[in-house]
């Protein structure tokens, strides 16, 4: 389950609003929380670190998947784009839902899906079949992440408390993603289908702790399904990630993909047409003019998209090409996960001294300079000198995960945290699906005949480079948040040279009669 997590927007460019809505009865507007309130809310961060952990482990053992059925790349990336598109497509209206029957409702069912689906995919042989398990649980994922983000954003007052309880909350979904790589190391140790069996039993536990922690709630007073919003957004988003996969065998400029490019055109102004004139809207569309929703999406979907284009990459190139085991990759993945987890001390506190943009901007050029180092990578790379320091600055970039998702969810009105926390995933989820799926499409479009460690680093490569390049343009969008203050700055000092010069040209002003008094 690669991508899950968070998402939606904001106020405030600089730090993040300290206003609040009427209070919750529910809500927590302090950080001293009940041992209940605690139970709620670590059952819902255990959720969504099976969503991280499921999407690693499953990329540690693609390659032994791929030997065992016979799965060449470019098909084997749908099980990663697969779970995506399923919990992409429907994210929206997993969270209208949630909004509309009952968060608590909507939780525990889609988490037993989740889990039943996860036991299929550890029963079935077929490939297609195995790709089937991973699009039902990205779509039980579609109601879990939005519902459990909402539950959170519902029962904590928007300030210290919400921003203590998210970080939390989405430092253990990244330590998912991150942590997935040591588990994953290790159950494929024992077979791959371990990776899909091991999420059974602690989402089984999961289900029963939310059944007696989550508060009951009161679905929407009024409102409806739109059906029709979800069927257009879920094909948009398929045929889109489709084309983009299956463009390099039928070339870039023949007729399949360019009509199908034009397909996904017509989808998706369809959507938005369906969503002007329906009366309950999948996506409310003046939601989507919060300034602060577009720059939270675009750092994730340049977070989400490149690291695990890079995950991707890294993972068959040290495997397959240097004969990497999966336990040796995920041990030298690991620092990524541990800086993740360390930084659930710090992220809150760093939120409510600098706020979310500052953070998210530094972080994400941060993790730039990491990927810019791991191009150095070679067919005998040092650890020490290559992988290492380029690991680190990776994992240090994922520190401003969390700010980004309470940057995304502020300033929500309670009876939209859901479809907030929807678009936001959706940008997540879609974002790295295709650029995962164009990443694919540049690694397989020269497979060389002689697969030497070195002929595998010059096809892996441009792909390499490409995740790199994702992360830049995101870290140049998110430092734009600095450019509020320094044209502050640049008409303060204008304002001071003016005054200079007139104090040069004219002379000082001249004393107030009163000053001699």
């Amino acid at each position: 389950m690669l991508v899950h997590l968070m998402h939606t927007h904001v106020l405030s460019l600089l730090v993040t609003s300290t206003e609040t809505r009427p209070a919750v009865s529910t809500a927590a507007d302090t950080t001293q929380w009940t041992a209940r309130l605690w139970g709620m809310l670590i059952t819902l961060c255990i959720v969504l670190f099976l969503d991280g952990l499921d999407v690693s482990m499953i990329g540690v053992a693609l390659p032994s998947i791929g030997t065992e059925l016979d799965i060449q790349t470019s098909t084997l990336q749908w099980l990663v784009s697969g779970y995506v598109l399923g919990y992409g497509g429907l994210l929206l209206l997993g969270g209208r839902t949630a909004d509309l029957l009952g968060r608590r409702k909507v939780f525990l069912i889609a988490l037993a899906v989740f889990a039943l689906a996860s036991l299929a995919g550890a029963l079935v042989s077929s490939p297609a079949l195995l790709i089937l398990t991973r699009f039902v649980k990205g779509l039980a994922a579609a109601f879990t992440a939005p519902t459990g983000l909402s539950i959170i954003t519902t029962n904590f007052h928007e300030g210290p408390a919400r921003n203590k309880a998210l970080s939390i909350y989405t430092v253990f979904g990244a330590g998912g993603y991150s942590m997935g790589l040591l588990f994953g190391g290790l159950m494929t140790g024992l077979g791959w289908r371990w990776t899909f069996l091991l999420p059974v039993p602690v989402a089984l536990a999961a289900l029963a702790s939310a059944y007696f922690l989550v508060p009951k709630d009161k679905p929407a007073e009024e409102g409806g399904h739109d059906l029709i919003g979800a069927l257009l957004s879920t094909a948009t988003m398929l045929l889109l990630v489709y084309t983009v996969v299956s463009a390099p065998q039928a070339g870039w400029g023949s007729a399949r993909t360019i009509g199908s490019f034009v397909a996904v055109a017509v989808l998706g102004a369809a959507f938005v047409y369906a969503e002007s004139k329906v009366r309950y809207p999948l996506v409310r569309l003046g939601i989507l003019r919060k300034p602060t929703l577009v720059r939270a999406s675009l750092a994730i979907i340049a977070v989400a998209g490149s690291y695990f284009s890079w995950q991707f990459i890294t993972t068959l190139y040290l495997q397959d090409a240097l004969g990497w085991s999966p336990l040796k990759l995920s041990m030298a993945l690991l620092p990524v996960g541990l800086l993740v987890v360390a930084s659930a001390f710090v992220s809150d506190k760093l939120v409510d001294r600098f706020g979310t943009g500052p953070i998210i901007a530094i972080t994400m050029v941060i993790m730039a300079v990491g990927y810019l180092l791991y191009l150095r990578i070679d067919t005998a790379p040092s650890y020490l000198t290559v992988l290492l320091p380029a690991v680190l600055l990776v994992g240090i970039g994922w520190v401003g995960f969390p700010a980004i998702n309470i940057q995304a969810t502020s300033g929500i009105d309670d009876d939209e945290q859901g479809l907030a926390a929807g678009v936001l995933q959706t940008a997540m989820q879609v974002g790295a699906a295709i650029v995962l799926a164009v990443t694919t499409a540049i690694v397989t479009s020269s497979v060389p005949s002689n697969p030497t460690p070195a002929a595998m680093l010059d096809t892996y490569r441009p792909g390499l480079e490409f995740a790199a390049g994702v992360s830049i343009v995101g870290a140049l969008v998110a430092l734009t948040v600095f450019l509020p203050r320094l044209r502050a700055r640049r008409q303060e000092a204008r304002d001071l040279e003016f005054y200079v010069f007139v104090v040069y040209v004219r002379g000082p002003p001249a004393p107030h009669p009163a000053a001699d008094c």
